[in-house]
């Protein structure tokens, strides 16, 4: 676990929110919601005040900067071998060494 990235995240999270007037928590679910690869988010809430404010993050807009700044602060590394794919390769494309 690498809490030192989730704090940083957290960080930029609440740096959103407090720009955008809104709670940490419906910038992470607008931030969810903003991917283009989700469709649904499931929550959680453990109270009827935590869903009511969950259920605000479907009124946020985040502006593409907003959006930017959550991407980049949770950007992973990449792990091994997939990091070996971003050092490039002395073949030509489609070449094969055997």
């Amino acid at each position: 676990m690498n809490k030192e990235k989730g704090f940083a995240v957290l960080d930029v999270l609440r740096a959103v929110a407090s720009r955008r007037g809104v709670t940490v928590p419906q910038v992470a679910l607008a931030w969810v919601l903003a991917q283009s690869a989700v469709t649904s988010v499931i929550i959680g809430a453990r109270n009827v005040s935590q869903l009511d404010d969950n259920l605000k993050a479907g009124d946020v807009t985040l502006l593409p900067e907003d959006i930017e700044a959550l991407d980049e602060a949770s950007k992973l590394e990449a792990a091994y071998p997939a990091w070996m794919d971003v050092l490039g390769s002395d073949r030509l494309p489609g070449e094969r060494r055997y």
